[in-house]
């Protein structure tokens, strides 16, 4: 007695757009060597590992940036504001990781040189002169990473799936991060 279920679709015609368990066992063994990037990646790999290295730099202008923020700040609101800041700096360093995490896996490497850190970055590294140009500052950056983030996604589209999703969690988070910052500017009491 089979234990195939007597409704079960054992014919090898595939469904359209759906390949066949033998072609599928057959294309996993060619090119093994390049991990999770199969035969049906239909990006272009180098240009999305250049991107994610551009967003990579970007990051970690942002970190450094929120960081010097978090340290520097002082004033009536400095305390509220300055766990923004490190909150911040520890989500971009999460966004970091992210990135840097897929650059690997789509076989590059995470391009974390100090020195071409800032010219390969979307955003300014803009100390503030007070409290609320620092908030000023970030959201102009915060804008720009969403504005880089969006670009980046559609340009992957669909022929990048797993990249794509990791752009579209990082963009929702910096939106977060611009409203935020909005609100306070917004809301601010002094100069």
């Amino acid at each position: 007695m089979s234990n195939t279920p007597a409704n079960a679709n054992t014919s090898s015609h595939p469904l359209p757009g759906i390949s066949d368990r033998k072609v599928l066992r057959q294309r996993a063994r060619r090119n093994i060597e390049d991990g999770a990037i199969t035969e049906s990646y239909s990006a272009d790999r180098k240009a999305v590992i250049k991107l994610l290295n551009d967003a990579l730099a970007t990051e970690y202008v942002c970190v450094l940036r929120y960081y010097r923020h978090y340290f520097t700040a002082k004033g009536m609101l400095a305390d509220a504001v300055k766990a923004e800041f490190l909150e911040h700096a520890q989500q971009e360093q999460a966004h970091a990781g992210k990135l840097a995490e897929r650059i690997v896996q789509l076989g590059g490497e995470p391009d974390l040189n100090p020195d071409t850190l800032s010219a390969r970055s979307h955003a300014e590294y803009k100390e503030g002169s007070d409290l609320r140009d620092m908030v000023r500052e970030n959201l102009v950056a915060e804008r720009i990473a969403i504005d880089s983030y969006r670009e980046m996604i559609d340009f992957i589209g669909d022929r990048d799936t797993t990249t794509k999703r990791i752009l579209e969690e990082i963009l929702a988070q910096e939106e977060e991060h611009a409203d935020e910052f909005a609100d306070l500017l917004d809301g601010w009491i002094g100069e």
